[in-house]
C-alpha cells in the first residue's frame, strides 16, 4: 500500500485511539496482552550470505528462535517490533568492510531503524506499553538498551510510527542536517537534488523552496515528477527517465549550481559535478546507482573542477548531528504543521515480506519513504 500523508489528520486520529486503548497485563513468564497469550517464538531473518551484485530475498534466512526471556537487565526492555524502515545505506551494513557502523555478522538478524512497544522493563523511563523507535532487527521480538548498544528513545505522545520513521525520522534529519549544515544554501541560490522524489530527497528539495532557493529535482518516471511538482511545489523537476539530465540542467541552471545534494553517484555526479558554479558546494549523501554494482564504477572524471571552481564536496552522515536531533525535529514539526512539507510512506505489511521491501529501494518500484508494518500498538 502507498499511502499519501497530509500532516495532522493522522496525529489527531493516533491520539484518539491512545485513548481508547485498553489495559496492558504482564506476568513474570507469559506476556500477555488483554486475554490474547503472545508466541513463545520469535520469528527472525538472518543474514544467510554477503551479496554481490544486487541483493535479494535468497540472501536472508527466515528461522524460528525461542522468545527472548523477560529476565532482564538493569536499564534494559523487551520490545515487540511494530514497524521497520528501509533506506539504501543499509545495503552497506551486509558488506564485511570498515563503515561508521559494524557490519551485520553472517547467521545474525539483520538491522534496521523501526518502532516498537515495550512488553517487558527494567528502565524507569521506558516503562511497559511505551512506544520506543531507535535501531530494531528483523524480528519481532528484541531486548533493547543493552549496555554498550545504541539507545532507545519514547516516542512522542501522539506520534505515529509511520510518521516517527519517515517525516520525523533518520530520512528528514538527514535531508535537514546535509543540506542546511553541509550544503550551506542562501536565498537566491540554485540548487540541485538527485534522486528528489525518496524520503531524503524530496525533504531536501522542500526545505530549500522554504529557504528561498530555486529547486531542480532529479527523479525517475512521470508519476514521481508530477508529485514532486505538485505535492512538493517543486517548479523544476527533470525526469532521468525521459529526458537528457545534461542538456536539461544546463537550461534550467544557465549560471550554474550552487549547492547539489547527491544521492546518486555515478554518472549523475560527474554530470552534476559539470554544472557547478564557483564556490558552490556539494553535499554527498549516497550512490545508491553503484549500490548493487558488482564491481565499482569509475569515479567522476572532472574531479579537477573541485579545484578550478574552488568547489567544496563532502560527505557526511547522520549520526554525526544526533546531538542536534531536537533541533531538526522542532524545525521540521513547525514546516509539517504548516502544511510546508509534503512526504509519502510506502507501506508493506507482513513479516515474509521484509527482505523483499527491502529490495524495493533498489528496483524503482519504491516511492518515499520505504516501511513495513507488522503490528499496531496494544
Amino acid at each position: 500500500m502507498i499511502r499519501y500523508c497530509p500532516y495532522l489528520p493522522a496525529l489527531v486520529a493516533h491520539a484518539l485511539r491512545e485513548t481508547r486503548r485498553g489495559p496492558v497485563v504482564h506476568d513474570a513468564y507469559n506476556i500477555i496482552t488483554g486475554d490474547k497469550t503472545m508466541s513463545e517464538t520469535n520469528q527472525q531473518w538472518l543474514l544467510k550470505q554477503r551479496p554481490t551484485g544486487m541483493l535479494g530475498p535468497e540472501h536472508f534466512d527466515r528461522v524460528e528462535s525461542p522468545m527472548p526471556q523477560p529476565d532482564l537487565a538493569a536499564g534494559e526492555v523487551l520490545v515487540k517490533t511494530l514497524m521497520l524502515g528501509f533506506d539504501p545505506a543499509m545495503r552497506g551494513w551486509v558488506q564485511d568492510e570498515p563503515s561508521y557502523l559494524p557490519p551485520v555478522a553472517l547467521g545474525d538478524p539483520m538491522r534496521a531503524s523501526g518502532v516498537g512497544q515495550v512488553i517487558a522493563s527494567q528502565n524507569s523511563e521506558l516503562p511497559v506499553g511505551t512506544l520506543v523507535q531507535g535501531l530494531l532487527d528483523w524480528q519481532e521480538y528484541s531486548i533493547g538498551n543493552k549496555a554498550g548498544g545504541m539507545p532507545l528513545q519514547p516516542l512522542p505522545a501522539g506520534t505515529p510510527p509511520g510518521m516517527a520513521l519517515s517525516v520525523f525520522g533518520s530520512t528528514s534529519l538527514t535531508a535537514y542536517f546535509g543540506l542546511l549544515d553541509v550544503g550551506q544554501p542562501q536565498a537566491g541560490d540554485t540548487v540541485l537534488v538527485s534522486g528528489a522524489a525518496g524520503a531524503t530527497g524530496s525533504v531536501v528539495a522542500q526545505i530549500a523552496r522554504i529557504k528561498g532557493c530555486k529547486v531542480v529535482g532529479i527523479a525517475g518516471g512521470e508519476e514521481k515528477c508530477n508529485w514532486l511538482r505538485d505535492a512538493c511545489k517543486i517548479e523544476h523537476v527533470i525526469d532521468y527517465k525521459a529526458e537528457n539530465i545534461d542538456e536539461r540542467i544546463g537550461q534550467l541552471c544557465p549560471e550554474g549550481i550552487n549547492v547539489f545534494f547527491d544521492n546518486v553517484g555515478g554518472d549523475t555526479l560527474e554530470i552534476g559535478i559539470g554544472h557547478m558554479a564557483d564556490f558552490g558546494r556539494i553535499a554527498l549523501c549516497g550512490a545508491i546507482s553503484g549500490y548493487n554494482d558488482e564491481t565499482p564504477a569509475p569515479g567522476p572524471h572532472n574531479l579537477m573542477l573541485l579545484t578550478t571552481r574552488r568547489i567544496r564536496m563532502q560527505g557526511f552522515i547522520v549520526i554525526d548531528f544526533l546531538d542536534r536531533a531536537e533541533e531538526a525535529i522542532g524545525q521540521l514539526m513547525e514546516w509539517v504543521m504548516a502544511g510546508e512539507i509534503a512526504w509519502r510512506e510506502d507501506v508493506q505489511e507482513g513479516f515474509d515480506n521484509i527482505p523483499a521491501t527491502f529490495q524495493r529501494l533498489f528496483d524503482g518500484r519504491n516511492v518515499g519513504k520505504q516501511l513495513l508494518k507488522l503490528a499496531d500498538p496494544e
